[in-house]
């Protein structure tokens, strides 16, 4: 299991943004705000971010079968996906498909057919991908101003936490018990078509959690909020979950910017 921990900041006012993916029906708008004169100097977010993974005991011989990436690109981009474990009865190896995702993934993040999207990003990741297996995936961008996109195919989750509350949290998606919809080399399984989108507006100091099922499954509610409450930093709190499964802690921080430079406040 990989878990990403995030905290952020946000302007007072930020532009309404929508995904640019063909399914506009599946995007759930949790904020907006009206538009805001643009200034010169003004504030912006990035991502303070630890990784833990933690493989099955049955599977620590190949590290597991999750696999994530996390990328600086713009205000941050970061995706957990989580190699369906069946494909092993037919002798296939179930991360090499999760880990190609990944891969591909962190390959054309900044591709201008992406369009910063993440609708856009797992299909090219997807369509790109040439190992047998399937995946679930969760992958999460941030925009500078303040709001984090989010696409999910399956049950690996995210949570954001505010002053040690839980304010959102993504729903997986199944078939029915223990089959998540899943990207696959097989055609008859699930698309990009198929994900949930959320935007999320975030703000400073708050914290993103985002894993595989492996972490929310056994992990409650109250204790990731007690964990990540007590320590601060967030490769300490990744070490303190003690579940196999992949995860991402991040931090919000803001920066300033103009023209000319970037500093870090």
């Amino acid at each position: 299991m990989a878990i990403p921990v995030t905290r952020m900041m946000v302007p007072h006012a930020i532009p309404s943004l929508r995904l640019s993916h063909p399914n506009p029906s599946r995007v759930d708008f949790l904020c907006r705000c009206a538009p805001s004169e643009i200034q010169p100097l003004r504030p912006e977010l990035s991502l303070s971010v630890g990784i833990h993974a933690i493989p099955h005991p049955d599977k620590v011989e190949k590290g597991g079968e999750d696999a994530f990436f996390v990328s600086s690109y713009r205000g941050g981009v970061m995706a957990v996906a989580d190699g369906v474990s069946g494909w092993a009865e037919q002798d296939v190896d179930p991360s090499l498909f999760s880990k190609e995702l990944m891969a591909n993934a962190s390959r054309l993040v900044d591709d201008q057919e992406v369009r910063y999207d993440p609708g856009f990003l797992i299909d090219k990741a997807h369509t790109a991908t040439t190992s047998r297996g399937s995946a679930t995936i969760i992958l999460a961008m941030l925009e500078e101003v303040g709001i984090l996109k989010i696409g999910n195919v399956g049950d690996c989750g995210l949570k954001l936490l505010r002053e040690g509350q839980i304010i959102f949290a993504t729903a997986p998606q199944e078939h029915y018990f223990d089959c998540p919809y899943q990207l696959s080399s097989e055609g008859s399984a699930q698309t990009y078509l198929d994900a949930s989108f959320s935007i999320v507006e975030v703000q400073k100091g708050d914290v993103i959690v985002m894993g595989s099922d492996g972490l929310f499954d056994n992990v409650f509610d109250h204790e990731i909020v007690s964990i990540v409450t007590k320590h601060t930093d967030v490769a300490e709190s990744c070490m303190y979950m003690y579940i196999p499964s992949l995860l991402i802690f991040s931090k919000l921080h803001v920066f300033w910017y103009n023209h000319y430079s970037k500093v870090i406040s």
